[in-house]
């Protein structure tokens, strides 16, 4: 029986039923996870948010999924939210590998099936959930149908810094300085540093708003920069990923016209190249598409609900 973890309410947002749990992971790492909507009619999404995001962020995406008819479940990667973290300086993003986040993944998923969450299962993957994601669905994450939200196939940067970021986050680690922060990073949380008109998360002010109280109440949940071997390591997994085929599972992806984190050529690229993958662009929208307008969010969960409701509908077809 998993032991309860912190969860808070107020902060979230969501369904009514939220709770939280810490989980082990096989290498013996304290994650947290948080789940919503055990009596959901149609299944259960399972959330991979991205780098320095936390259970409670995705209050408003659970709600949104249940009012559609789907159970939630999230999770605190290693090294960020509630999980334990990696390194003595708490606000460093840090993984010691890209391949040890599908051990997070793996205790998830004995919790949901443990937990009872409904059946059948369905990813939803934003940011460097969607570099996670897709690693999962090579090794067989048992969903029915996939959606992806700004996926971080890629990192976008200018083309004249990504030789050095390569030669600097390789070197650093035969020079042991790995642990250091990636150089242009702080180690203070993106949305206390930056300003609504500058922000490149969300177009709706309520939103960033709402992101901002989070860590004040809680800074314990906020998370700085990455580290140089985390960029390495995103590097390396991310040019893996690239050079595969695509998984035989159903795909759909939004992409943000304001994209300034991820790579869209990356996205574009792949999504071309997958068998029956659908890439919706949507004009106006920053990179997170689950925290942005109201009508733009309406859209998006509309449009993976019945993405995945399709797809559930086939296979019981076929």
């Amino acid at each position: 029986m998993a032991q309860t973890a912190p969860y808070f309410p107020d902060l979230a947002d969501g369904p009514a039923d939220g709770a939280a749990f810490w989980l082990k992971t096989s290498d013996d790492v304290r994650i947290r996870v948080g789940h919503w909507g055990l009596d959901a009619p149609k299944g259960t999404v399972l959330l991979f948010p991205g780098r320095s995001e936390y259970v409670e962020k995705y209050g408003r995406a659970a709600r949104d999924l249940r009012d559609r008819g789907f159970a939630t479940v999230t999770i605190d990667w290693r090294g960020q939210g509630l999980a334990d973290r990696l390194r003595p300086s708490r606000m460093l993003g840090h993984v010691d590998s890209f391949s040890d986040y599908q051990r997070d993944v793996s205790a998830m998923m004995e919790h949901v099936r443990a937990s009872g969450l409904p059946k059948p299962y369905y990813l939803l993957a934003h940011s460097m959930g969607g570099c996670i994601g897709l690693r999962s669905l090579y090794k067989g994450l048992p969903v029915g149908a996939c959606a992806f939200t700004a996926p971080m196939w890629g990192i976008q940067m200018a083309s004249a810094l990504r030789p050095v970021a390569w030669t600097l986050s390789s070197v650093s680690r035969q020079l042991r300085m790995s642990h250091f922060m990636a150089p242009g990073q702080t180690p203070d949380s993106y949305v206390l540093r930056t300003t609504f008109d500058e922000n490149h998360l969300t177009s709706d002010p309520d939103i960033f708003a709402w992101l901002q109280e989070h860590l004040r109440q809680q800074p314990d949940m906020g998370l700085g920069g990455p580290s140089l071997r985390w960029l390495n390591e995103s590097l390396f997994e991310m040019l893996d990923l690239a050079r595969k085929g695509a998984p035989q599972i159903p795909a759909l992806t939004f992409l943000g016209s304001d994209e300034v984190i991820v790579d869209p050529g990356r996205i574009r690229d792949r999504m071309k190249a997958w068998p029956g993958g659908v890439l919706i662009e949507v004009e106006g929208a920053r990179h997170e598409i689950m925290m942005e307008t109201p009508e733009v969010r309406g859209i998006m969960f509309d449009r993976v609900a019945a993405h995945f409701v399709r797809q559930s509908a086939q296979a019981r077809v076929g």
